[in-house]
């Protein structure tokens, strides 16, 4: 497979099998390279003249063509994209490896070396996207009888997180960001400032809070017409919600000029310049309008669960609903 070529306004690229010449034109490079993996590993399927007969692709091939016809089509394509951008640095000479070289034991042997390098929820994600491909490569493409995944136990999942965001600390991050409350936003760090303070009067998510267009917004609520769970919602606004709105400046399209890169490193630098890495989350703010919103609105549970989009109550009391002790007999005694 040659690289792919520039011709004008388009890419054009050419793959070569048993002297033939299959050549495809496409926007972008990216694109090129999407279809000719999933070009090669569809002739080379058809060149099996045998169940028993392997098709050997290296494991990086499998993870292109998987993003190409699945990864690129889910919500959460932005993660496997990024995964699928570092993946030789994660698997490093096994990337290239057959992916019948890839064994329970390799896996194995790679997990246990990954923990010693990032959480156990790192690793917890990534089992599942790798074990994903796998299971296609087994259901869809038929070039494998077992995912060497399966069988593999996961690191256990940290339990999540109940810390709010004390208001020092959101102080220090508007200080780092050089945004005031009220102000029009006019730098990126400014819309990434303005998000955070949006987040905690929505409970809306970072990924939310950076799709949402125009013609979203309504007098009273903003209609998400894709969330993390699937479904579309309707987030209310509060006062202070539309406040914040009001200083946006008025533009057709985004409300915010980020993607999600963009936004993450600017969020990621202002933690550390201001010390919070590591102690701070962007999420945590989905926490703290959750608590607001139970210790400040008073709404029931299962009012609370048609603002976050919570399918299940259960997945919103063990995980964001989790008043201590205290504020439970404050509530009482009100």
């Amino acid at each position: 497979m040659q690289k792919p070529i520039k011709r004008g306004d388009s890419w054009r690229i050419t793959v070569r099998h048993k002297g033939q010449r299959f050549t495809a034109t496409y926007p972008t490079e990216e694109q090129c390279i999407q279809w000719a993996t999933s070009k090669t590993i569809e002739l080379r399927l058809e060149a099996s003249n045998s169940e028993e007969q392997l098709v050997h692709i290296t494991y990086k091939q499998l993870f292109e063509k998987y993003y190409a016809e699945v990864g690129s089509k889910l919500r959460g394509y932005s993660y496997v994209k990024q995964q699928l951008g570092s993946f030789e640095k994660y698997w490093g000479r096994l990337a290239n490896e057959s992916i019948h070289a890839i064994t329970p034991q390799i896996v194995t042997k790679w997990r246990n070396g990954r923990l010693k390098q990032v959480a156990p929820g790192t690793v917890h994600r990534q089992m599942g996207l790798y074990s994903s491909i796998f299971t296609y490569a087994k259901n869809e493409l038929f070039l494998i009888k077992e995912n060497p995944f399966m069988g593999i136990s996961k690191p256990q999942k940290p339990a999540p997180r109940s810390r709010l965001v004390s208001d020092e600390e959101i102080e220090l991050i508007l200080r780092g960001l050089k945004y005031q409350r009220g102000d029009e936003p006019t730098e990126p760090s400014h819309f990434v400032a303005w998000s955070f303070l949006f987040a905690m009067e929505t409970a809306m998510r970072r990924g939310e809070i950076i799709r949402i267009e125009w013609r979203h917004v309504h007098e009273d609520f903003i209609h998400l017409p894709i969330t993390k769970n699937g479904s579309a919602r309707d987030v209310p606004l509060t006062h202070a919600a539309k406040d914040l709105l009001s200083v946006l400046p008025k533009a057709k399209g985004k409300l915010i000029p980020h993607n999600d890169n963009s936004f993450r490193l600017i969020w990621e630098r202002n933690l550390r310049r201001v010390g919070l890495n590591g102690v701070v989350r962007f999420h945590d703010s989905r926490h703290e309008a959750i608590t607001r919103f139970v210790n400040q609105k008073k709404l029931p549970v299962e009012i609370l669960a048609k603002v976050t989009g919570h399918k299940t109550i259960n997945t919103l009391i063990n995980t964001y609903y989790n008043p201590s002790a205290s504020d439970i007999a404050k509530m009482l005694n009100a």
